[in-house]
C-alpha cells in the first residue's frame, strides 16, 4: 500500500541536524528519525521497493566507497563543482546534506513535500516509483579543494594526500579548461538514466549557494553482463581489470597506500581524461589496421599471438606502436571504468563529436597512470585518431561510516 509521502526543506534538515547533534545516525534509521520528528515520513512504496529488491541496491557505506570497484553501471554522469564559499561551516552544511540525500536516494528514497504546496518541493520527483538500479555516488576532491591560489581557504591544506596534483600537460593534449579539474567531482552511476539523472540534479540543487556546478559529463557503457563492454570503435574496453579481480589485486593496485593521511585509508585516486574519438576517420580505415592499432583482434578481443581475450599478452606479437603493447610496456595495472560519450555536431565538418570518459582508479597516479599516459601520448598508433580534450585528477575517500558525512575526516581533522 502506498502512503502519503511528505518532506522537508534543506533548512529543516540542517535545523534537526544540529538539534540532534554531531552523534546523529545517518542512515535510513537515522534518517527516518528525522523526519519522524518533524511529523514526515519516507514513502513506504519506496522502502518497500528496495527491501523487495535487495540486488538493486548497492550500500552507501563500507570500507570502501561504491562506484570503484563495484560492477560497472549502464549510465554515467560525472559532474565537477567549484567551492563557491570560504565558510568551513557552509561547506559542512553542504556536505551533510549531501550525505542524506544520498543515502535515501541509493536506496531507492525520495522525498515530497505533500503539505504546502506553496513551497518547492524537496525532492524533483522524476525517479518516483522507479527502483534503486544499483545507484551509486562517488565522491572525489581536486588539489583546488585543499590549496587554491596559494590559499588554504578551509584550513585543510596540510591533509592534502601526496599524489594528488593535476595531471601534467601532455605533448599531444588539446584540453579545454572549462571542462576539466574542480573542487570536488560527483561520479554518479546507475542502470537507470533517470535515476542517475534525478540524483545528480538534487545535488546540483542541495549546492546553491555554496558550490556552483563547473562541468558535467554523461555517458553510457552497453554490454552483456560478465563481458567487457566495447568502446565507440567497436574493441573491449577494460580486458586488463581481469587481472586484479581479487581482494589482494584491488588492495596492490587500487586502494591507496601506506603515507597517506587517514582519511584516504580505504580511498583511491580518479584520474579522468575526455578523449575524443574521430570516428569518421576510424570508420574508414581497414579493419587490418584497426586491430594493428590495438593490437587485439576485433570480434574476440584475443591479443595478437593469443586466442581468448584473457590468454597471456605476448609483448614480442604485437606491433611495437600498439595499444596493448604499450600498457604492457609500462609494467604497471590501473583499475579502468570508462564510459561512452556522444555530444554534439561539429556545425562546420558534420562530424559527430563522439568518444570516451576514460576513468581510472589507482592507489598510486605518479607510478601508475602518469608514466602509461606520458608514454601513451608519445608513441600510441591510436593518437591518430584520437584527441585528448578534458583532465582531472581527484582523491576519493575511505568509505562512509553510518553517522559520518562525507568529507567529515578531512574538515573535522
Amino acid at each position: 500500500m502506498e502512503s502519503k509521502q511528505t518532506g522537508i526543506t534543506r533548512k529543516d534538515f540542517i535545523k534537526m541536524s544540529v538539534a540532534a547533534g554531531a552523534g546523529i545516525a545517518l542512515g535510513a534509521s537515522g534518517l527516518g528519525a528525522i523526519l519522524g520528528a518533524t511529523g514526515n515520513t519516507l514513502s513506504a512504496s519506496k522502502t518497500t521497493a528496495s527491501a523487495e529488491s535487495g540486488d538493486d541496491v548497492i550500500p552507501l557505506y563500507g570500507e570502501h566507497q561504491p562506484g570503484i570497484i563495484t560492477p560497472q553501471q549502464t549510465y554515467l554522469y560525472l559532474a565537477s563543482f567549484r567551492v563557491s564559499t570560504d565558510s568551513k561551516s557552509d561547506l559542512v552544511s553542504m556536505l551533510k546534506d549531501w550525505t542524506k540525500f544520498c543515502d535515501l536516494s541509493v536506496s531507492g528514497g525520495t522525498m515530497m513535500t505533500g503539505d504546502n504546496p506553496l513551497v518547492p518541493p524537496t525532492d524533483t520527483g522524476e525517479s518516483l516509483d522507479l527502483p534503486a538500479s544499483k545507484l551509486t555516488v562517488t565522491f572525489g576532491f581536486g588539489p583546488s579543494f585543499f590549496r587554491d591560489g596559494g590559499k588554504d581557504r578551509f584550513g585543510i591544506a596540510r591533509l592534502a594526500p601526496q599524489h594528488l596534483k593535476d595531471i601534467p600537460r601532455m605533448a599531444r593534449d588539446n584540453l579545454d579548461p572549462s571542462i576539466s579539474g574542480g573542487d570536488i567531482v560527483l561520479q554518479v552511476c546507475a542502470n537507470d538514466q533517470q535515476v542517475a539523472f534525478h540524483a545528480v540534479r538534487n545535488l546540483i540543487r542541495l549546492s546553491v549557494g555554496t558550490a556552483s556546478l563547473n562541468w558535467m559529463q554523461e555517458g553510457f557503457a552497453s554490454g552483456t553482463p560478465g563481458k567487457t563492454p566495447r568502446n565507440l570503435f567497436g574493441f573491449k574496453d577494460g580486458t586488463a581489470n581481469s587481472l586484479h579481480d581479487s581482494a589482494d589485486g584491488y588492495d596492490r593496485i587500487v586502494w591507496a597506500g601506506d603515507g597517506e593521511p587517514d582519511w584516504m585509508k580505504g580511498g583511491s585516486y580518479l584520474a579522468y581524461r575526455k578523449i575524443q574519438m574521430k570516428i569518421e576517420t576510424w570508420d574508414r580505415t581497414s579493419l587490418s589496421d584497426q586491430e594493428a592499432t590495438f593490437g587485439r583482434f576485433k570480434v574476440s578481443g584475443a591479443a595478437f599471438g593469443a586466442k581468448g581475450e584473457f590468454d597471456a599478452v605476448d609483448a614480442s606479437k604485437l606491433p611495437a606502436d600498439s595499444h596493448v603493447a604499450l600498457a604492457k610496456q609500462t609494467k604497471q595495472q590501473i583499475h579502468r571504468r570508462a564510459y561512452s560519450y556522444t555530444d554534439k555536431v561539429d556545425p562546420r565538418t558534420g562530424n559527430v563529436d563522439a568518444g570516451l570518459l576514460f576513468i581510472s582508479y589507482q592507489r598510486n597516479p605518479d607510478e601508475q597512470f602518469i608514466p602509461m599516459l606520458r608514454l601513451m601520448q608519445s608513441k600510441d598508433a591510436l593518437n591518430e585518431y584520437v584527441s585528448h580534450v578534458a583532465s582531472g585528477m581527484f582523491a576519493c575517500p575511505g568509505g562512509l561510516r553510518e553517522g559520518r558525512y562525507i568529507g567529515q575526516n578531512i574538515l573535522e581533522a
